[in-house]
């Protein structure tokens, strides 16, 4: 029996992070891609992933601003988000806390502690899950 990969949208303005970010989780997952916040609401909208990973630092709309949009659709709110950024000032952590992010990783990145982060996020889901259906 073959299990469907989950699907994780990564948006990036910078090609060589986007690559290197598809690179890393192409392997145990659908990735998609988009470069700018505006791109990745659209996206996530139209495929509705298990993830999204975002730079904070983007054209058009910033990371934060499209994870408030995921979280504030109801659509898409229960999607989990990373926050990918250089910006590991407490005041982004929090700010990226209080847009509803899930996590907050800080560039540079270890893509082996991403993916660790990245399965750490779909445990908590899952086991949110479980609770539900114990109800």
């Amino acid at each position: 029996m073959t299990t469907e990969k989950k699907k994780i949208l990564v948006a990036d303005d910078e090609p060589f992070i986007l690559s290197a970010l598809q690179d890393t989780l192409a392997e145990a997952f659908e990735v998609y891609t988009a470069t700018n916040g505006k791109e990745a609401i659209k996206i996530v909208e139209k495929i509705i992933p298990d993830l999204v990973i975002l730079d904070v630092m983007m054209a058009e709309m910033d990371g934060f601003e499209a994870c408030t949009n995921i979280k504030n659709n109801p659509v898409t709110t229960n999607i989990p988000v990373i926050l990918l950024t250089a910006k590991g000032q407490l005041a982004d952590v929090e700010k990226g806390v209080k847009c509803g992010a899930d996590a907050y990783v800080v560039k540079p990145f270890s893509p082996a502690k991403l993916i660790e982060k990245v399965e750490e996020i779909f445990e908590k889901v899952k086991m949110r899950k479980i609770g539900k259906n114990e109800k």
